[in-house]
């Protein structure tokens, strides 16, 4: 992390947030955290696929990377929360949001597109995925128990 008042900002705005929800009694529901989880989902796989081609890794490691970058960070906030991970319980499309994000990112990094731009166009695919698939309740297959 090069700038830490990024993560002071964060760390405030969370003590804010639950303060101000437990005042107003405010219930927090699966549905209120889907658009923040989409959007963290589409801004951390962005930057997890431009830092691993910085780095110099392969195309396909960095979309792997941008995945398990976009993902981790809502496994985190679950177990945090002391819940099973939307990501390992739900079989709406949430992983490959971020793949197909990723893979957008390295076709547009392959045409010489800023990088500005691929990361802005991976996190809007991402995001824009997600919703998607939350609004129209898309399901994976599951594996079944014989």
């Amino acid at each position: 992390m090069e700038n830490e008042i990024v993560m002071w900002a964060v760390l405030l705005l969370c003590i804010l947030s639950i303060t101000f929800m437990r005042q107003r009694h405010f219930e927090l529901t699966e549905k209120t955290i889907q658009w923040p989880d989409a959007l963290g989902l589409g801004l951390f796989t962005a930057s997890g696929v431009a830092q691993s081609l910085a780095l110099g890794m392969s195309p396909t490691v960095a979309v792997l990377m941008g995945t398990i970058t976009g993902i981790f960070g809502g496994v985190l906030r679950d177990i945090v929360c002391n819940e099973i991970p939307v990501s390992f319980k739900d079989h709406r499309p949430y992983a490959l949001c971020a793949v197909a994000g990723g893979v957008i990112y390295i076709v547009l990094a392959a045409t010489d597109a800023e990088p500005w731009f691929c990361m802005t166009v991976c996190a809007v695919i991402t995001v824009v995925f997600r919703m998607l698939a939350i609004w129209n309740n898309w399901v994976l297959p599951a594996w079944r128990k014989e």
